[in-house]
């Protein structure tokens, strides 16, 4: 976590849901570590998108988009939980700089093979603190939150894949 870290906003708006406070304000922080991820995951897949050059080119550039979208849609959907639960879900740019676990994305990547790697490393990241968000929910006993962090790790991992699979060919 960068410096500053996540600070979540403690007040639980009225709900009728019937997980307890203390359990939904435990999800809450993790769900808010989560978006602030997955923000940074779509910043910098579009950062890819924008800059990449080279012989593959538009390839890459219409997978990083997808990417980025794929991203974009985790983050809504890990939002709307934290909001439904009774909380605030935080994508302020500043709370998603300073709370985010991914790597920081370097600023001079220009060819298809630092893009790539850059992203690779980064929805690595991302796939590990989602499958690891997974067993936290289930043990706060929250089987909805657990499911909706096994679908975004399920495609997260299709598109790790996707991206390594372009620096995995041997002839």
């Amino acid at each position: 976590m960068r410096p500053g870290g996540l600070r979540t906003i403690a007040r639980l708006h009225p709900t009728k849901n019937s997980l307890p406070a203390p359990v939904r304000e435990s999800l809450l922080k993790l769900l808010n570590e989560r978006l602030a991820d997955a923000l940074d995951l779509v910043h910098q897949s579009k950062q890819a998108h924008w800059n990449v050059k080279g012989p593959q080119f538009q390839m890459l550039h219409e997978l990083f988009d997808d990417v980025a979208e794929h991203a974009e849609d985790y983050a809504d959907l890990i939002a709307e939980r934290a909001v439904a639960l009774g909380g605030t879900a935080e994508g302020r740019v500043q709370t998603v700089a300073k709370a985010t676990t991914l790597p920081e994305y370097p600023a001079l990547a220009a060819s298809g093979t630092a893009h790539l790697a850059a992203l690779i490393s980064a929805q690595a990241v991302f796939t590990t603190r989602v499958r690891s968000a997974i067993d936290a929910c289930a043990t706060a006993g929250d089987a909805a939150t657990a499911d909706l962090f096994t679908e975004v790790v399920r495609e997260a991992d299709k598109d790790l894949w996707r991206l390594e699979a372009h620096t995995q060919a041997t002839s």
